[in-house]
């Protein structure tokens, strides 16, 4: 039976595994673990009905990208849990220890600056990036490392806490500008810091006002004791506290610290925009964009799980969206409620306007800071649903209102039936986690703020797939325009190969196919060079492209338009060579010549090879530069591979009683030479190799490292 045949019963034994398995599966909430044939973990999701959720991978049709998750299974495992919320923390848990490929991973390595109060004797006030579970205070992010900068120095300024990161022997500049109190040298009450923490958590938690009258009333008592610069340091400080604040403009009438949710999906892949709210003001935004392949809104509670895993800077209330998929006959009553929540706050304007006057306008960049005037929210303790409960709908809404509830209702029961954990029961896990207010809006203004993140989504996704159709154009035409200074009418289709070696030893070359100036990667061949004895790059690109297009001629496959080869006037003249005298192909050949930093300096076209003239600045030149960077990269980690192979070999190959069937159940076992090397005798047992051959193995190898 040939290896097709074998991998077809093999597919054939899985699946009827799994519908035994399938058969079997328990009416209660849980997590899943899809795997492919080499039993690797590939998928984890949550349901809140197993049966349900598992069962609809393998019945009816799903779209491309779940396709090709549903294409690898072989296996799965499943887990129960006590609730929906073991389950989101346990989905979390598995993603992060298996980092399964077709999960949404959490890999955004970009950090906000947050202000922070050590957890000391003497506690510090200092700006990081690292929030951590030290039993601090935190306060943020703020919108830049300038802003939480900036506050910082104005609390120094009003708070004398220690600013050394070393005690020093004796008091410094600081403790003589009344801005530490000399714990160095003094003896400071630990109720003294507690009232000064307090006061910093109530400056920073929105009580600024309170402190601007304090600080009002202190300076109108030293200009009447006549103590001016004492008055006029005070004053300095309102002032800096009034510019502080104006720059980040309140935008609900409360004080508290939200993080807003929305997402949107196109094409497989998913944005989530987040909206920081500190103190009532919005500071921040941040964006994620990564391609899905399960359900949208299950993936999307697995970020926020991952998001939150590890950060105890939690905000005092989360706002999210429901699922968005809602049928286009109940979008016309989402639209005509989002439209009224846009008019009852007067100079709030159209969603579009409200993400203008906020400084999330489609096309701001991540990290813009709030504008002036910001989003005009009131708060509305009304305003929102709690984990997915409604509210009373205003007058003239109710209609439009009951429509909307009613969609969203018909889609939860979707979800329910589906096994998955719709967007109520994903908020009550989730708020149930984190101790903190999570709410799914329905209506009203905190809806408008759900809306607004959504919007702020989609326009990313949008511009990202602008930016894609606009490359694509640019290359396009890039390649058109590189066939004209060649001389070639059509340039569809160029072959590129590049060799690669050390000092002669592992040989191999590759070629890489690009289709209207875009990688084709299915197109990609590797080559290892048999009959080049040594580093000969000529003979090397001689086999190479004779044993290429030999098999084109044979197989009757296209032709490309143009070959590239990695060198000069040599290289390319050993391709012709071939190509001409040998086959009878007259195909046009260049070739990339590298500089002195080996990057693409000149291209060379022609019988005899001639420099062309292109301008560095060129998309013809970056394309170039792409096809000869990919090429390199190809052939590199291929001969890496290659290099790596044989030097297993070479260490195992050499021991008596080890053939090539041995080798690669020793590797497979054990995975690694190193890993053989630090076995014991009776790690061998399960391969079926004795005491005697196992002794061999580990003293020629060790032998070998000495």
């Amino acid at each position: 039976m040939d290896d097709f045949g074998k991998q077809l019963q093999e597919q054939e034994k899985a699946l009827e595994n799994i519908r035994h398995k399938l058969a079997l599966l328990p009416d209660q909430p849980g997590c899943y673990l899809m795997k492919n044939r080499e039993g690797t973990i590939i998928y984890v999701g949550k349901a809140k009905v197993l049966k349900n959720r598992v069962r609809s991978y393998f019945t009816g049709s799903h779209n491309g990208k779940t396709q090709m998750l549903v294409a690898e299974i072989r296996d799965f495992e499943y887990i129960v849990t006590g609730s929906n919320m073991e389950a989101l923390i346990l989905e979390c848990n598995l993603i992060k220890t298996h980092q399964p490929r077709y999960n949404v991973l959490l890999k955004d390595d970009k950090t906000y600056p947050y202000l922070k109060i050590t957890n000391e004797e003497h506690p510090r006030l200092e700006v990081t990036r690292r929030v951590l579970k030290d039993k601090a205070k935190y306060f943020g992010p703020y919108p830049n490392a300038y802003a939480a900068q900036q506050t910082k120095k104005l609390l120094d300024r009003m708070y004398p806490l220690r600013k050394c990161g070393v005690m020093p022997k004796e008091v410094c500049l600081y403790y003589h500008m009344g801005q530490c109190m000399a714990p160095c040298v003094k003896e400071v009450p630990k109720t003294a810091y507690e009232e000064i923490t307090s006061e910093i958590t109530s400056f920073l938690s929105g009580g600024h006002e309170e402190i601007k009258k304090e600080l009002q009333r202190k300076m109108q008592e030293a200009a009447e004791d006549l103590y001016f610069e004492r008055a006029k340091e005070l004053r300095d400080q309102i002032i800096h506290i009034d510019t502080l604040m104006e720059k980040q403009k309140i935008t609900t009438t409360d004080t508290r610290d939200r993080d807003v949710f929305g997402y949107a999906v196109d094409k497989g892949w998913m944005c989530v925009q987040i909206l920081y709210m500190r103190q009532g003001k919005m500071v921040q935004r941040n964006k994620s964009i990564f391609p899905f392949y399960g359900d949208a809104h299950s993936d999307f509670m697995s970020f926020i799980a991952q998001y939150y895993s590890d950060n105890p800077a939690v905000p005092q209330e989360i706002l999210l969206p429901g699922p968005i998929l809602i049928e286009e006959a109940d979008s016309d009553a989402q639209d005509s409620i989002a439209a009224k929540d846009d008019s009852i706050s007067e100079g709030a304007g159209s969603r579009a306007a409200a993400s203008n006057e906020s400084g999330l306008a489609p096309g701001a960049g991540e990290g813009d800071t709030a504008g002036s005037p910001a989003l005009a929210v009131a708060e509305d303790p009304s305003g929102s649903g709690s984990a997915g409960g409604p509210e009373s709908p205003g007058q003239g809404e109710e209609a439009d209102a009951k429509r909307l509830a009613a969609a969203t209702k018909a889609q939860n029961e979707r979800a329910e039936a589906a096994g998955l954990v719709d967007a109520a029961g994903g908020a009550a896990a989730l708020q149930e986690w984190l101790g903190v207010k999570v709410h799914v809006p329905q209506r009203g203004l905190k809806r408008q703020m759900v809306g607004m993140a959504i919007e702020n989504a989609k326009v990313a996704l949008d511009e990202k797939f602008r930016l894609i159709e606009r490359d694509e154009e640019r290359t396009s035409i890039a390649a058109a325009n590189l066939g004209e200074v060649i001389g070639i009418e059509s340039l569809n289709r160029i072959e590129a190969f590049d060799n690669s070696n050390i000092q002669g030893t592992n040989p191999v070359s590759a070629m890489v196919v690009f289709t209207n100036g875009k990688p084709d990667k299915k197109e990609y061949r590797k080559y290892k060079i048999r009959t080049v004895q040594g580093p000969d790059d000529y003979e090397t690109m001689r086999e190479v492209i004779r044993r290429r297009y030999e098999r084109v001629l044979k197989e009757n496959l296209p032709l490309p338009d143009l070959i590239v080869v990695d060198g000069g006037r040599g290289q390319i003249s050993a391709a012709i060579d071939v190509l001409e005298n040998e086959l009878g192909l007259f195909i046009p050949v260049c070739g990339l010549v590298k500089d002195a930093k080996h990057r693409t300096a000149q291209l060379m076209v022609g019988d005899p090879p001639q420099p062309v003239s292109l301008p560095r600045d060129s998309q013809e030149f970056y394309l170039l530069q792409r096809i000869q960077d990919e090429v390199h990269r190809f052939a590199i980690s291929f001969h890496r591979e290659q290099r790596g192979k044989s030097m297993v070999s070479s260490k195992l190959d050499s021991i008596p009683g080890i053939g090539e069937k041995r080798r690669k159940l020793l590797l497979k076992h054990f995975g690694s030479i190193k890993k053989i090397k630090e076995a014991s005798v009776e790690d061998f047992k399960p391969l079926s190799i004795g005491e005697k051959l196992a002794t061999d193995i580990l003293n020629a190898l060790r032998d070998e490292e000495s």
